[in-house]
């Protein structure tokens, strides 16, 4: 935790969501561990959830704004707008947001010195569109509310036209010229980019790629699934990655 105040403009806040059942406090706890090897310097680490049990004494436990989503609807990462709020619980300064199935690999600090007023991962898929992917990205808190008060004035035809908050998120970005990526190699997909292409993905186990900070797990295998290569059904069958062991620990 910060043992100096810095000034408000200057805090650096590292900020998770946790909500539901799908992830246990363990995955709290690891995700603050690895920010606290590999982020130089002071910050706090919040966590926005609906249940703060479990979680270690470092983080602050927070609650997740409300939204108004629709009764019955698929979620899709619609609650991470509300890390936009106008006032965030009094948070001030610069956030940066991950998600809690990351696994931090090196320095993160470049993440905070990188210029740009929005910045996120390009959608590894199809790069070809502006789209970006939502497990890491940063932005000045209090300093983007806009993009909330649209999505609660307009969701229904958004939640219609966007699969998701991250294409959201995105559109407006770019609409305003404010979005911009983070290096391509920083931040890595696991399925991508650590996984061996077919057929050497059966013989040779997934690796770290060259320059990457963060590999990131979306789809159905996350990291203790890919730690003993369990593939729950993804279309990319991988070797067990041992080296997971090795940072994705309290």
């Amino acid at each position: 935790m910060p043992t100096t105040a810095a000034p408000r403009d200057d805090q650096r806040v590292v900020l998770c969501m946790k909500w539901g059942s799908k992830y246990g406090p363990e995955y709290v706890n690891r995700l603050y561990a690895m920010v606290r090897r590999h982020l130089r310097g002071d910050f706090r680490f919040v966590c926005l959830t609906d249940d703060g049990r479990g979680v270690r004494g470092e983080v602050e436990c927070l609650p997740i704004p409300r939204l108004d989503l629709p009764p019955g609807i698929p979620e899709r990462g619609w609650t991470k707008l509300t890390t936009f709020e106008a006032d965030l619980h009094g948070l001030e300064g610069t956030a940066l947001f991950l998600d809690l199935d990351v696994v931090i690999v090196a320095d993160i600090t470049p993440f905070f010195e990188q210029p740009g007023e929005f910045l996120i991962i390009h959608d590894w898929k199809r790069p070809w569109r502006i789209t970006g992917n939502s497990s890491v990205y940063r932005f000045k808190l209090g300093a983007h509310a806009d993009v909330l008060a649209e999505f609660l004035r307009d969701q229904a035809d958004i939640r219609a036209r966007l699969r998701n908050e991250q294409a959201f998120l995105s559109e407006v970005m770019h609409r305003q010229g404010k979005l911009a990526y983070w290096p391509a190699d920083w931040c890595c997909s696991f399925k991508y980019h650590s996984i061996p292409k077919f057929p050497m993905n059966y013989l040779r186990a997934p690796q770290v790629p060259a320059g990457a900070r963060i590999v990131v797990f979306h789809g159905v295998m996350n990291p203790p699934d890919a730690l003993v290569g369990r593939s729950n059904g993804n279309w990319r069958r991988a070797k067990p990655a041992s080296w997971i062991t090795a940072h994705w620990h309290e």
